[in-house]
């Protein structure tokens, strides 16, 4: 059996409604993988973000992308991707190059170093994605379909 909401935050009064309690739920439960994702990288010595934009950057290897289009990309949107990949820039994860065509466009492209280091963190992060298989095919279709509908509500925007 599993343990429900309420009783992993010590709730004693009941939820307002079943929109609080997925909205808390949602956070909660976000925030345990986050925790568990962020403690897998820390011993790489890089942040989630990090990791997003070497996956990214990984995707379009061996072409570069612009800063811009990382911005567009990454999944943190409060994040300064600007210094996110300076501070990677000096780890040598990436290069970043002036498009001299377009002197404001910044190209930035994946090093060996970060392509080496992403094969490093894969067998630690397959664990990570194990921990999901309680939920059946059917049920990690569903929850995708429900969160991509969620998100994607007009009333959101």
């Amino acid at each position: 059996m599993y343990k429900k909401i309420e009783d992993e935050i010590k709730q004693k009064k009941q939820f307002s409604s079943k929109v609080e309690k997925l909205l808390v739920n949602l956070i909660f439960t976000h925030n345990y993988f986050q925790h568990k994702f962020e403690e897998i990288l820390k011993a790489f010595q890089i942040t989630s973000q990090q990791y997003n934009i070497l996956r990214i950057l990984r995707g379009e290897h061996p072409n570069s992308i612009t800063l811009n289009e990382i911005k567009n990309r990454i999944l943190d949107r409060n994040s300064d991707a600007s210094r996110i990949v300076e501070r990677m820039r000096k780890k040598l994860l990436l290069t970043r190059k002036i498009n001299m065509k377009n002197r404001r466009s910044v190209e930035i492209s994946i090093t060996q170093k970060g392509l080496n280091l992403l094969k490093q963190i894969e067998p630690h992060l397959k664990k990570y994605h194990n921990s999901i298989h309680s939920l059946s095919n059917d049920e990690l279709k569903n929850m995708n379909t429900l969160l991509d509908k969620l998100r994607n509500n007009p009333n959101n925007k």
